[in-house]
């Protein structure tokens, strides 16, 4: 079983930094598309960042110039570099890890979750 375990979340000023981590199981990171999704209170779960195995990463258009996704394959782990936080960044960041198979067999595995809080 494939497991993704967050952390780096907590509280910062806006205009701060923060930076998540994504520990994966089963040498994954390497294989799978990683991504990172958040969810506000009251609010849909939205894609943030993602990273394909052939290193090719997407970014929502709120986050553009402010957070980098990056993965470090030994050591099965992936990050999210947010800088220039914005209270609107406010909500629990969960780590995502999917596959496609070819037989099309979807394999789609997610963390705990992380709170990154910004405020003053």
């Amino acid at each position: 079983q494939v497991q993704l375990v967050e952390s780096g979340g907590g509280l910062v000023q806006p205009g701060g930094s923060l930076r998540l981590s994504c520990a994966a199981s089963r040498n994954i990171v390497s294989r799978y598309t990683m991504g990172w999704y958040r969810q506000a209170p009251g609010k849909q779960r939205e894609l943030v960042a993602t990273v394909t195995s052939g290193g090719t990463t997407n970014y929502a258009d709120s986050v553009k110039g402010r957070f980098a996704i990056s993965r470090d394959n030994p050591k099965d782990t992936v990050y999210l570099q947010m800088n220039s936080l914005k209270p609107e960044d406010t909500a629990v960041y969960y780590c995502n890890a999917r596959r496609i198979l070819l037989d099309a067999r979807l394999l789609d595995y997610w963390g705990q979750g992380t709170q990154v809080t910004v405020s003053s």
